[in-house]
């Protein structure tokens, strides 16, 4: 099997949350709204996001895999495009999303939008603009076109909202690049940076990517299904664990204030959705079962929903906005970044297990041959 780069890493990692992802009720929502293209890339952009499983850019607290990778996908299998050239596609989108994101946060998350889906209809749009053939004025009238679509909010995490507004975040992109292809146009200055314009009224910074500064160097392949911000607590618990700390001791989590505005159910989340964006919760199930796997959110433990109540969560602004301390019985324990981090990436043998997880063994050397036509890993995921 061929080594995939590092953004055919992120993308196949996407496709398997995808292809797991595709029978869930909002994915099913998704693909019952109808077959066309911008249907069915809203369809692929949920079935990858709906797990909360993919891949995360911390500097921007955005999945950037999320909007990007079904735009390059759905578009590029409608197009007879083949893998190889998705994945430029994908990649050039990434990057563009990435330095959005990079540059707006923490604005956005502090107004309570959600990144992933605000910046996604920009990177959606430079995806989809590589695989039209659009020069650099039609790809910028595309991406100004995208920015009008720009919104997504936090009050969604915990539902099928959130992964519902990144796919749609995906089709408002491969639209905006449609229209821009067909002639239409906007001034992508003032539209970013006019009185009126996106800057202005999200409270975001717009700017473009750099070679200086990519975004896949920084990005987490999660080793856990559920938020990224409950990753530390996760990881504190399970060494607490390991060190035998009991499962009904009262316990202490320390976070970044960020933390508890991503993870934000509390101590009693009302089903396994909710579940994956507590802290209180994830810290408990991890004490009494180890770190979730793929089917931890299924539905509540009960025992973990009880003993949630025993977990305490404060916030201190001096710690990294990934980072957790976890004290009880006398114990201590700091994890600066968790697994799946760019500091403590998974090795190989955990991310093969990740995918067979998620995908069996349908997605093996799916990448190897550039010149595979796009529609056939459309196809091997189960998202056709």
């Amino acid at each position: 099997m061929v080594e995939p780069t590092p953004y055919g890493a992120t993308f196949l990692d996407w496709i398997a949350c995808a292809s797991a992802g595709r029978g869930e009720p909002a994915a099913r929502a998704a693909a019952a709204a109808g077959d066309g293209l911008i249907e069915r890339v809203v369809f692929a952009g949920t079935a990858g996001h709906v797990l909360d499983f993919d891949d995360t850019y911390l500097p921007g607290l955005s999945h950037l895999s999320a909007p990007t990778a079904p735009a390059a996908l759905v578009l590029g299998a409608e197009l007879g495009r083949s893998v190889g050239e998705v994945v430029d596609a994908y990649a050039a989108g990434f990057e563009a999303m990435g330095a959005l994101a990079r540059a707006s946060h923490p604005a956005l998350y502090d107004r309570g939008w959600h990144p992933t889906a605000v910046c996604g209809v920009a990177g959606a749009a430079v995806a989809a603009a590589r695989l039209l053939g659009l020069d650099g004025e039609r790809e910028r009238a595309a991406v100004a076109i995208a920015l009008l679509r720009a919104g997504g909010l936090r009050a969604a995490f915990g539902s099928d909202g959130k992964a519902l507004q990144v796919g749609m975040a995906a089709a408002a992109g491969v639209m905006a690049a449609r229209l821009a292809e067909g002639g239409a146009s906007a001034p992508l200055d003032e539209v970013a940076h006019g009185p009126a314009g996106f800057e202005a009224v999200l409270g975001a910074s717009f700017a473009e990517p750099s070679r200086d500064e990519l975004a896949v160097r920084e990005t987490w392949i999660k080793a856990w299904p559920c938020c990224l911000q409950t990753h530390g607590a996760i990881e504190a618990a399970d060494r607490a664990r390991a060190d035998g700390l009991e499962p009904g001791a009262p316990v202490e989590v320390i976070v970044h204030p960020i933390s508890l505005e991503a993870a934000r159910c509390g101590p009693e989340p009302a089903d396994g959705l909710q579940a994956k964006f507590s802290i209180y919760y994830c810290t408990a199930y991890t004490l009494l079962h180890g770190t979730p796997g793929l089917d931890a959110f299924r539905g509540l433990d009960s025992e973990a929903a009880r003993l949630a109540g025993r977990v305490e969560v404060r916030t201190d602004d001096a710690l990294l906005e990934s980072e957790a301390m976890l004290s009880a019985d006398g114990r201590e324990l700091r994890v600066k970044a968790a697994l799946g981090s760019p500091e403590q990436p998974m090795d190989d043998a955990a991310l093969a297990a990740k995918l067979r997880d998620l995908a069996g063994e349908r997605l093996v050397g799916v990448l190897d041959d550039p010149d595979r036509p796009a529609s056939a890993l459309l196809e091997a995921a189960g998202l056709s």
